[in-house]
């Protein structure tokens, strides 16, 4: 009776765990879905309320200075009350508005704000979210979990349905029905999570995902500092790429915006099969070489956009070989940190090098980005966007080498 009572036990455990992947999944996906709709959508609102690029730039950048800010502020006030479940469903509740908002906008200042606010609770978002699942899964299940939430869903939805289904919308409806039907999905959801969803067991100041201070002093570490660079740089090389590639399609490259939302679909799904691929081979062959492999990678794709002469399908392939160079994300922002700096400070410094990369390359260049793109044009960005990945392949030739069995090869290599 007792062995049966256990099972039954584990049997709902297990239940509740999926359950908390499943709709925590659905629900960052569908966050970072309205993050991205602003990107996908841009063709349409430059054109209708006349924006500039140094605009366009202006509202990427400020979505990602409240979003780096969100995520450390309002993740110590939930790790400082012990709660978790209240911020969440705020969160899907305010950047659902803050989509109908920018559906609703008139002009720049209003769009502005709505990303602003947006960014604002979608930063914290993801953080709290994994603290959930972290609390509701097994130990044996735990990374697996995280990375199914953060990886498959974020790119699957965010990046590779989002173009396709905004871009669809908006032809048929216009690009203001695009922003207000993709409010839906997260009031939904919201109420699924406020249903099925319990508050972990945790007091306060003991919380999962403990956020603590930012610690500049780690930046005298070899390795966080080269990481915090690499994070500026391909950060910065990202966020330009998704801003600015949609609006040099449709405008130089004269493309519909439909051809364009299937381009950067194919290009969406980089993140989820590059970010695992480029993990597993440095399980293998150590972190350093495929970071510096993958940075250069990564830079083929804006020169390509600009200069490839081919067809249409021919470009797509050669940009989505490119873009798996983003797959070194995992690497800058997590293992090499947490393996230099030990179990003790890994979140201390994952963080500073998440904040450093969002605050400088997220905000500032967008900035630069849209500016450049005013006083010279569309391909001003797209050079920035190469040459940021250019400089980081050569950057990344300065980390030490963290994988610990790489290392004791190293190790056995020498005393033989």
């Amino acid at each position: 009776m007792a062995s049966m009572a256990d099972e039954r036990a584990q049997a709902h455990s297990l239940g509740y765990e999926w359950t908390v992947v499943l709709l925590l999944g659905l629900a960052f996906g569908f966050a970072y879905f309205d993050r991205m709709a602003m990107t996908f959508l841009s063709p349409y609102v430059v054109k209708d309320l006349g924006l500039s690029n140094t605009q366009v730039g202006a509202l990427g950048s400020g979505l990602s200075l409240t979003w780096a800010l969100g995520a450390f502020l309002i993740g110590l006030w939930s790790d400082a009350v012990g709660r978790r479940k209240p911020f969440l469903l705020a969160f899907m509740v305010i950047f659902s508005f803050c989509s109908v908002l920018s559906g609703l906008a008139a002009s720049f200042g209003t769009l502005l704000a709505s990303r602003v606010v947006m960014g604002a609770v979608e930063g914290p978002f993801l953080p709290i979210c994994l603290a959930i699942i972290a609390a509701a899964s097994t130990e044996s299940r735990r990374g697996v979990n995280v990375g199914i939430v953060q990886n498959f869903f974020g790119s699957l939805i965010g990046t590779a349905i989002a173009p396709i289904a905004l871009v669809w919308i908006a032809d048929y409806y216009g690009w203001r029905s695009a922003f207000y039907l993709s409010a839906i999905p997260g009031l939904i959801l919201a109420l699924l999570v406020w249903r099925f969803i319990r508050e972990p067991d945790m007091p306060p100041a003991a919380g999962v995902s403990k956020r603590p201070a930012l610690d500049l002093s780690l930046l005298a570490n070899r390795n966080i500092a080269i990481c915090a660079l690499l994070s500026c740089l391909m950060v910065g090389s990202l966020v330009i790429g998704s801003i600015f590639l949609p609006l040099f399609f449709t405008g130089p490259r004269g493309w519909e915006p439909k051809t364009m939302s299937f381009v950067m679909a194919v290009l969406g799904i980089c993140p989820g099969i590059g970010g695992v691929l480029v993990s597993w081979i440095s399980d293998r062959v150590g972190r350093r070489p495929p970071m510096i492999f993958g940075c250069f990678l990564a830079a083929i794709c804006p020169f390509a956009a600009l200069y490839f002469g081919g067809s249409i399908p021919v470009l797509t392939a050669i940009m989505f070989a490119s873009w798996l160079g983003i797959g070194v994300f995992p690497l800058f922002m997590g293992l090499v940190p947490a393996e230099t700096m030990g179990h003790a400070k890994a979140a201390t410094a994952m963080g500073l090098v998440v904040g450093v990369g969002e605050l400088s390359g997220g905000f500032i260049g967008p900035l630069i980005g849209g500016k450049l793109a005013d006083l010279h044009g569309l391909q001003a960005p797209l050079l920035i966007q190469g040459a940021l990945a250019i400089v980081a392949g050569f950057v990344a030739f300065a980390l030490v080498e963290t994988n610990p069995r790489v290392l004791a090869r190293r190790a056995q290599g020498d005393v033989a």
